[in-house]
C-alpha cells in the first residue's frame, strides 16, 4: 500500500482497468442470473402465443389464433381500458407524489412523520382492500347511508372507470413519492442560489431546476403505468363487478376458462409488455442522452421554504384531502369489515365484534403464514436491492454496450409483466423432467417461490434506483481510487452515502410488496405452506370476510412496525460523516 501511495500516477492509470475487469465479471454473472430468473420463464410462456403445441398436445405447431383472441371482443376492450386508466392513474400518482415529495423535503410543513407513515400504509394496502373500503363507504346500507348522507349519487359513477382510476392512482402514489423523494432530497441549493443571484424569482428558480427531476419523474410515471397495467386486484374486484374489463382480467379468464387458452393469455402478455415499453423507452432515451448528475462533495443543503398565509392553508388542505381519500376511506372499510361478523350485513354498534381478531390470533393458519412470508420477504428484499442496485448503476452509464442495452430491454419489459404471467412461466419452465435429472427439482418448493419473488421484484427495484444513482457523479468513486482505495471501499465511502436512503427505500418497498404479493404466491406456494396473501385469500374465498380483514389489519400493523424499526436503525447506525454530508442532523424531525 505504501508503494502504491508513493506512485499516484501508476494508481490512477492501473485502477480503472482492474475496476473494469471486476465489473465485467460481475456484469456477466448478473446477466446469467437475469436470464435464468426472468428471460427463460418469460420467453417460454410468451412462445405459447406462437407455438400453442408447447402447452396443448394436438394443437398446431405454429398459430396466431392467440392474437386473434387478444384483438377481439372483451379482450380488446380490456386492453384499451387498461391503457386509458393506466395513463390517467400514472399522471395522478406522479403529480401527487411530486407534490408530496416537495412539501416534505423542501418546506417546514408539520406532521412529516405522519405523512411518511401514511405513504407506507398506502403502499401496504392491496388494491382489492382499497376497493372494499370504498364499497363499504358508498354502497346502499353503507357508512354514509347510516350517517344519513346520501351516497347513491356517488356509488354508480365510482364503480366504473372513475373508481378504477382513483384506486390505481392513489395506490401508485408511494411509487412516485419514493422515486422522486430521493431526488428532491439530493438536490442542493447551488442551482437555486445561482438563479436567485441573477434576480430570478422563486418561481423562475423552480422552473430552472425542474429539468433535474426529469429522470425521477419519468421513472415514477413509468413504474405507476406498469403497475396499473399489471394490477389484478382492481381488475378482479371493482372493474369486473362494474362490467369494465381490463387486460389482466382478460388474461385471467383465458387461463381459468374451459378450455384453457394459454396462447390467448400469452398474446395478451405480449401486448401488455409492448404497451409498458412506451413510457419506459422514453425515460430511458432522455436519461441516456443527457447528464443529470448534481450530487457531489460540495453540495449545500437547500433552505426550507417557510409556509405562510394562503400557501400554508392550501398545502394543509391538499394534505388533508389526500389523507382522507387515499388513507382514511380504505382504513375505515377494512376496520369495519374486520369488526363485523358478516361482511354483507348492516352496520350498527350491536353488530361490532372482536371475534374475528380472536380467531386470527388463535388459528394455527394465521401464525405460520405471517412468519413464512416474513422470511421470504427478508431474503427477497436483500437479494433484490443488491442485484437491482448494481443493475441500476449499469443502466445509467453513458455509451453502454449492446449487452447492457439488451439487459435494459429485458428489465423494461419485465416491469410490466403481470405476476400471474411470470408465475405461469415458472410453472411451465421449472416443471420439466430435465430439472429432475439435473438434481435441480425445485418445483413445488419454497426455493421456486423465492426465485419467483426475486424475479418479479428486480426489474421494478432497478428502475426505482435509476433516478438517485444517475445523480451521483462518476468522478466521486474515481477520486477515492486515486488515493488508493479499492473498488469496494471507494464505492462505500464515495457513493453509498448519497444512495443509502434510496437503497433503504427500495429494500422496504420490496419487503412490503413481497409480504402481500398474491398472483405469484397463489401459483407457486408449496403444499401445506401458505404465504400471507394466500391465507387471506383462502379466508375471503370461504366468505370469511371478517377473518380475512382482521388478518389484513394484523399484517398491516406488523409491516408498518418493520418499516419504522428499519428506518430507526438506519438513523442510529449511519456514520457521523454521512450525517454531516447529507445534513441529516438538521432534518431529523422531517421523518423518513
Amino acid at each position: 500500500m505504501a508503494l502504491l501511495l508513493d506512485r499516484p500516477n501508476d494508481v490512477e492509470s492501473k485502477a480503472p482497468s482492474n475496476f473494469s475487469l471486476k465489473k465485467l465479471n460481475l456484469s456477466t454473472l448478473l446477466g446469467i442470473v437475469v436470464v435464468v430468473l426472468i428471460v427463460v420463464p418469460v420467453i417460454y410462456f410468451l412462445a405459447l402465443a406462437f407455438f400453442p403445441r408447447l402447452s396443448t398436445p394436438g394443437a398446431p405447431i405454429f398459430s396466431l389464433t392467440g392474437f386473434k383472441y387478444a384483438f377481439a371482443g372483451d379482450a380488446l376492450r380490456g386492453l384499451l381500458d387498461s391503457l386509458g386508466v393506466s395513463i390517467a392513474s400514472g399522471a395522478i400518482a406522479t403529480s401527487i407524489g411530486l407534490a408530496l415529495a416537495w412539501i416534505t423535503k423542501r418546506t417546514n410543513v408539520r406532521f412529516k412523520k405522519l405523512i411518511s407513515a401514511s405513504v407506507w400504509f398506502l403502499l401496504l394496502v392491496p388494491t382489492y382492500l382499497t376497493t372494499a373500503g370504498w364499497q363499504r363507504l358508498l354502497e346502499p346500507g353503507g357508512i354514509l347511508v347510516r350517517l344519513h348522507i346520501g351516497s347513491l349519487a356517488l356509488f354508480h359513477p365510482f364503480f366504473g372507470p372513475l373508481g378504477v382510476i382513483v384506486v390505481l392512482g392513489f395506490s401508485g402514489i408511494p411509487f412516485a413519492y419514493l422515486t422522486i423523494g430521493a431526488t428532491v432530497e439530493n438536490l442542493g441549493a447551488e442551482l437555486e442560489d445561482a438563479a436567485r443571484v441573477h434576480a430570478a424569482s422563486r418561481m423562475k428558480s423552480l422552473l430552472i431546476i425542474a429539468p433535474i427531476f426529469m429522470p425521477a419523474i419519468l421513472s415514477a410515471f413509468a413504474i405507476v403505468f406498469a403497475e396499473s397495467m399489471s394490477d389484478f386486484g382492481v381488475a378482479y374486484s371493482l372493474a369486473a363487478g362494474a362490467h369494465f374489463p381490463m387486460a389482466t382480467y382478460s388474461l385471467y379468464t383465458a387461463i381459468d376458462s374451459i378450455p384453457l387458452n394459454f396462447s390467448g393469455a400469452a398474446a395478451i402478455s405480449w401486448i401488455l409488455i409492448l404497451s409498458a415499453l412506451v413510457p419506459l423507452i422514453i425515460q430511458r432515451r432522455l436519461t441516456k442522452s443527457k447528464s443529470y448528475a448534481i450530487a457531489g462533495g460540495r453540495r449545500r443543503r437547500a433552505t426550507m421554504v417557510k409556509l405562510e398565509g394562503k400557501a400554508k392553508v392550501g398545502v394543509y388542505a391538499f394534505l388533508a384531502a389526500i389523507f382522507f381519500l387515499a388513507i382514511l376511506v380504505p382504513l375505515v372499510g377494512i376496520l369495519t369489515s374486520s369488526l363485523l361478523s358478516g361482511f354483507g350485513g348492516s352496520i350498527s354498534f350491536s353488530s361490532l365484534t372482536i371475534s374475528n381478531y380472536t380467531r386470527v390470533f388463535s388459528s394455527t393458519l394465521s401464525g405460520s403464514p405471517l412468519w413464512y412470508s416474513t422470511l421470504l420477504s427478508l431474503m427477497t428484499a436483500t437479494i433484490t436491492v443488491a442485484v437491482g442496485g448494481y443493475l441500476a448503476s449499469v443502466l445509467v452509464r453513458r455509451g453502454s454496450s449492446w449487452g447492457v442495452k439488451a439487459l435494459d430491454f429485458v428489465l423494461l419489459g419485465s416491469v410490466a409483466l403481470p405476476g400471474i404471467v411470470l408465475g405461469a412461466g415458472y410453472i411451465f419452465s421449472y416443471n420439466q423432467p430435465i430439472f429432475d435429472h439435473l438434481g435441480f427439482a425445485i418445483y413445488g418448493t419454497s426455493k421456486l417461490l423465492l426465485l419467483g419473488y426475486v424475479a418479479s421484484a428486480i426489474p421494478g427495484a432497478s428502475r426505482l434506483l435509476v433516478g438517485p444513482i444517475s445523480q451521483v457523479q462518476s468522478n466521486m468513486a474515481m477520486a477515492s481510487r486515486v488515493y488508493g482505495s479499492n473498488p469496494s471501499r471507494a464505492w462505500r465511502h464515495a457513493v453509498l452515502p448519497f444512495v443509502a436512503r434510496a437503497l433503504l427505500s427500495a429494500w422496504l418497498l420490496t419487503f412490503a410488496k413481497t409480504l402481500f404479493e398474491l398472483p405469484m404466491s397463489q401459483l407457486l406456494y408449496p403444499p401445506g405452506l401458505y404465504p400471507l396473501s394466500v391465507a387471506i385469500n383462502r379466508l375471503v374465498a370461504g366468505y370469511d370476510y371478517g377473518g380475512g380483514s382482521a388478518m389484513s389489519i394484523v399484517a398491516l400493523l406488523y409491516a408498518l412496525v418493520i418499516v419504522g424499526v428499519a428506518s430507526l436503525i438506519y438513523r442510529l447506525v449511519i456514520p457521523k460523516g454521512w450525517k454531516a454530508l447529507l445534513n441529516l442532523e438538521a432534518s431529523k424531525n422531517e421523518g423518513f
